[in-house]
């Protein structure tokens, strides 16, 4: 019982400090303001699932421009069909690389809510201020080419965290340095930090089994 007291006090304690690291900061239109020197500060994000974390911060920034693409058209945001195809070739690769294909499936899935989360709210920021609205529409197609890499990138990184996200209390301290050191190097508004939590929910496993959690 002590040494339980002491390891939640220490997981209290690290995770008191990232959380000062991810206090909200004013809303931003995702543009990435004095970016250069907040790096010379966070040159990366903290501790062992930081490039982990980096990958997914990058795929989320993403979502601003597929969110350009649609925008004034008729490509809807919830795609379902879209999506399936998304994790079953997730699924595939998965499993060639060695990577547990449900819990690739599992992680990727956040991947996808994570990104309707930044559109949804972008489509509302931008509906309600036109002038913030971008002037340009990005190709799709090249925004998939970039995120089937990112894909890639992510399972790689799953692979090379493995062990480590088999430990669930390592993981959730360690996964808490990297997001909060994460967003405040990509200086993140409140939006897109909303997107960071939804995307690494699945990042560390439980013990419990998947429906229960």
């Amino acid at each position: 019982m002590r040494n339980m007291m002491t390891r939640c006090a220490v997981i209290t304690g690290l995770l008191g400090a990232a959380t000062v690291l991810t206090a909200p900061q004013a809303m931003a239109t995702g543009a990435r303001t004095n970016a250069e020197s907040v790096s010379s500060t966070v040159p990366e994000p903290l501790g062992r699932l930081g490039p982990l974390t980096d990958v997914v911060i990058e795929r989320i920034r993403v979502s601003d421009d597929v969110a350009a693409s649609k925008f004034g058209t008729d490509s809807p945001i919830e795609d379902p069909v879209r999506e399936e195809q998304v994790l079953q070739q997730v699924r595939r690769q998965a499993d060639a690389a060695g990577v547990d294909p449900d819990a690739a499936v599992a992680f990727f899935r956040d991947q996808i809510t994570a990104s309707k989360v930044v559109q949804k709210g972008l489509f509302a920021r931008w509906t309600a201020h036109p002038e913030e609205a971008p002037t340009t529409r990005p190709d799709l197609g090249q925004i998939r080419e970039q995120l089937d890499q990112l894909t890639t990138d992510l399972l790689q990184e799953l692979k090379n965290t493995e062990e480590l996200r088999d430990k669930p209390v390592a993981c959730t301290v360690q996964l808490a340095l990297a997001t909060g050191s994460g967003a405040v190097r990509e200086r993140l508004d409140t939006l897109h930090r909303q997107a960071l939590r939804v995307a690494t929910q699945s990042v560390c496993r439980s013990n419990e089994p998947t429906g229960q959690r």
